[in-house]
C-alpha cells in the first residue's frame, strides 16, 4: 500500500536534511562576471546544466529568484518543492512529457524578464546529451544562454541514469560559467546553438 499521505512529510524532512547538507559546502566561483554583467544591463538569459549537477547548482543559486523548468513526474514534484523552499520559480514541463506547455511557459517567463535555468539532457537522458529545448526557447525569445559546471572534491553518486552527485559534507565545489552564447535565427541557429551549448558544457566541467 502507498502512503501517499506522508509524501509531503517525506518531502519536508528531505529538504531540511538537504539545506543541513548544503550549508557545509565550500564554493569556489570562477566566470561569475558573464552573469553579473547581463544582471546589471537588466538583461534575461538561460541557465544551462547537466542534470546530475542540479543539486549544488540549485543550492548556489538559492534566494535569486530563477525560474525553472521541472518534469511533471513525481520526482519533479520533490524537486519543485525544494526549489521553491529555496526561492525559485517553476514552469512544470519537459523537452518530452508536456514539452510544448514548459516551453511555452519558460519562454514567456523570459519575455517576462526572468531568468531561468534548463537542464538539457533532462528529465530522462541521455545523461549529457543537448536536447534542442532550452535552444529553442533562447532562440524564440531572443536571449543568451549561460553554461554552468559544478565539479566536486567528494560526493555521492546515485545510480539513477544521470549518476546524479550528491556533495559530501565540507566538500570543495568548484563552479564554472561560460561566456553567453547568442543563438542565431532558424533551423541552422538551432542546430548550431546545440552545438556550440554541448562544447560550453563539457568546457565548464573541464574547467572547474
Amino acid at each position: 500500500m502507498k502512503l501517499r499521505w506522508a509524501e509531503p512529510i517525506a518531502t519536508r524532512i528531505g529538504s531540511s536534511l538537504v539545506r543541513a547538507l548544503a550549508a557545509t559546502w565550500r564554493y569556489r566561483v570562477t566566470g561569475y562576471e558573464y552573469v553579473r554583467a547581463l544582471r546589471e544591463s537588466r538583461r534575461p538569459f538561460v541557465f544551462v546544466l547537466w542534470h546530475s549537477r542540479i543539486l549544488p547548482l540549485l543550492y548556489r543559486h538559492r534566494g535569486e529568484n530563477v525560474v525553472m523548468l521541472i518534469s511533471r513526474h513525481r520526482d519533479g514534484g520533490y524537486l519543485a518543492d525544494i526549489g521553491t523552499r529555496w526561492g525559485y520559480g517553476a514552469v512544470r514541463g519537459s523537452t518530452r512529457r508536456g514539452g510544448q506547455v514548459g516551453l511555452l511557459g519558460i519562454v514567456r517567463a523570459l519575455e517576462g524578464g526572468a531568468e531561468v535555468a534548463i537542464t538539457p539532457d533532462g528529465p530522462r537522458g541521455p545523461a549529457e546529451r543537448v536536447q534542442p529545448g532550452a535552444i529553442a526557447a533562447a532562440q524564440h525569445a531572443g536571449v543568451p544562454i549561460v553554461a554552468v559546471g559544478a565539479r566536486v572534491s567528494s560526493a555521492w553518486y546515485l545510480g539513477s541514469w544521470d549518476r546524479m552527485c550528491i556533495p559530501k559534507p565540507f566538500t570543495t565545489i568548484e563552479v564554472a560559467y561560460a561566456p553567453p552564447i547568442e543563438i542565431e535565427a532558424g533551423k541552422e541557429g538551432l542546430r548550431r546553438g546545440m552545438d556550440l551549448v554541448s562544447r560550453s558544457l563539457h568546457e565548464v566541467m573541464g574547467a572547474t
